[in-house]
C-alpha cells in the first residue's frame, strides 16, 4: 500500500508537469523541473531529486503513477 502522507498529486499540461500547490510553502500552480519522459525512468526504479523552484524545498521521488509522485519525505500531516 502506498503511504498517502508521502505522495503528492501532479498534472501534465502540454509536456509540463505542475503541482496544484507546493507542499512546503503553499504557492499555487508550481511548474516542476521534470519532464514526462523522466517519469518513465522513475516508474522503472530510478530515483530523482526534485527541488521545488518556489522555495527550494527538496524531496527524492521514489516512484510515480498517473496521478501521484511518491517521495521519501512526509508531505502531509
Amino acid at each position: 500500500m502506498i503511504p498517502f502522507e508521502r505522495a503528492w498529486p501532479y498534472d501534465i499540461q502540454m509536456k509540463d508537469i505542475y503541482v496544484h500547490s507546493c507542499p512546503f510553502c503553499g504557492q499555487d500552480n508550481v511548474l516542476l523541473p521534470l519532464r514526462p519522459s523522466e517519469l518513465k525512468d522513475i516508474r522503472t526504479g530510478k530515483k530523482r531529486l526534485l527541488v521545488f523552484p518556489c522555495c527550494h524545498g527538496r524531496v527524492t521521488v521514489l516512484d510515480a503513477d498517473e496521478d501521484y509522485l511518491l517521495t521519501d519525505t512526509r508531505l502531509r500531516k
